[in-house]
């Protein structure tokens, strides 16, 4: 039970707690934690002696926090706990409280690196269908490694940014051209944040995985399909990927999420030794997409064929670096019904099939719509906890 009001039994209460960074009366970026619809200011909190974190919480984003490593981490986590929960300790904290429609949320981390999976088997299915009809749906090598590709980190904004219509080469029956881009989509996906770092050369097994990522957010990869059909053979995404990536203001840490994992698909053929988990665990997080306020999927993470675990693992297998920062995202999250998939592309199957969205007929997205990503995940005690939204307005191109 927690002192602050409207804790208990919120989506955001105790067993939650997300991380983020915050501006507030015009003072410098700020940590804080989300409860209920307040934001805990940690920066004060660690000024004032009531947590301690060698000095992180009072940096301008999580990076330094990030680095300290899961015992910090749950450490800290332990304290505001206590600190929310205790009543000895309100008359200390709740002026430290800050409602959360009066703050400016920030990008919570600074983005080291940016890499982007493809791991839903129902996703890479279709779109295998969608792009390639008559052809196996699948690639010979889809299920023997997690596929991704290296995005850009200057590109990753905060949940709320617009994202303005990119521009690029498209085909067209005469040829390519150049100009926005018509058929703009999404991909809703979950993104895993790397806190402690590995050195150059070193693999991080399925086995380290809790002890290297600090936390989750969602992710909106936003997509221009036209671009990106024209340019993705033979190397893959570029330019119909890098214009824009959205996360979640608030980081949602591994240790609220305990009760979040479950069995993952069967995986057949058998993986390689680098890539076998065990348990072999995926996450159970239950998203929505909604387009212009209206839900139109409901995508469910745990199906994904490959988990965050074996996504780590082959990041590294080669001996590529983690840094502080590093933000790896699942690919887009899609179920075997059309109403759980996670891109308009699924949706609409490659704009054949216009969907009705607000009395207005859509295939892809049009300049001013909105969509929001939000997700759920079970907690304690049968308890449900949020994962912070992903919004994004679709602005004309320049």
């Amino acid at each position: 039970m927690s002192w602050v009001t409207g804790a208990d039994g919120s989506a955001y209460g105790v067993t939650n707690l997300p991380y983020g960074v915050f501006r507030h009366d015009g003072r410098p970026p700020r940590i804080g934690v989300r409860v209920a619809d307040l934001v805990f200011d940690l920066a004060a909190a660690e000024e004032a002696g009531l947590v301690l974190a060698a000095g992180a919480l009072r940096r301008p984003t999580l990076n330094d926090f990030m680095a300290l490593g899961r015992p910090q981490w749950t450490s800290v986590r332990q304290r505001i706990v206590e600190l929310l929960t205790d009543p000895a300790h309100r008359g200390a904290v709740e002026p430290l409280l800050v409602p959360l429609a009066a703050v400016e949320l920030l990008l919570p981390f600074e983005v080291a690196d940016y890499v982007d999976f493809y791991s839903s088997e129902h996703h890479a299915g279709n779109v295998g269908q969608i792009f390639r009809p008559g052809q196996p749906p699948l690639l010979p090598n889809w299920k023997h490694l997690p596929i991704g590709y290296h995005g850009r980190a200057g590109t990753v904004v905060v949940s709320g940014t617009p994202v303005v219509r990119p521009s690029g080469q498209r085909a067209t029956g005469e040829g390519p051209t150049v100009g926005p881009s018509v058929r703009l989509d999404i991909e809703a996906e979950v993104g895993f944040v790397v806190g402690v770092p590995s050195a150059l050369g070193d693999r991080v097994p399925t086995g380290d995985f809790a002890d290297h990522v600090f936390g989750v957010v969602l992710v909106n990869d936003w997509s221009a399909r036209d671009i990106q059909a024209w340019e993705y053979q033979p190397l893959g995404p570029f330019l119909g990927k890098s214009f824009a990536t959205s996360v979640s203001a608030w980081v949602t840490p591994l240790d609220a999420l305990a009760d979040a994992f479950v069995p993952a698909p069967e995986q057949d053929p058998p993986v390689q030794d680098y890539l076998r988990q065990t348990p072999h665990l995926g996450l159970d997080l239950r998203l929505a997409v909604e387009w212009n306020g209206e839900r139109v999927t409901e995508p469910p993470f745990a199906g994904m064929y490959w988990t965050p675990a074996q996504q780590l693992a082959h990041l590294t297998v080669n001996g590529a670096s983690l840094r502080t920062g590093d933000l790896y995202a699942s690919g887009t999250v899609s179920g075997p019904e059309r109403g759980q998939v996670g891109s308009f592309l699924e949706l609409t199957w490659g704009g054949a099939e216009p969907v009705t969205v607000g009395g207005d007929t859509r295939t892809f997205l049009a300049d001013g719509d909105t969509v929001t990503l939000r997700a759920t995940a079970p907690g304690p005690d049968g308890s449900t906890i949020a994962l912070g939204e992903v919004t994004g307005r679709i602005l004309p191109a320049r």
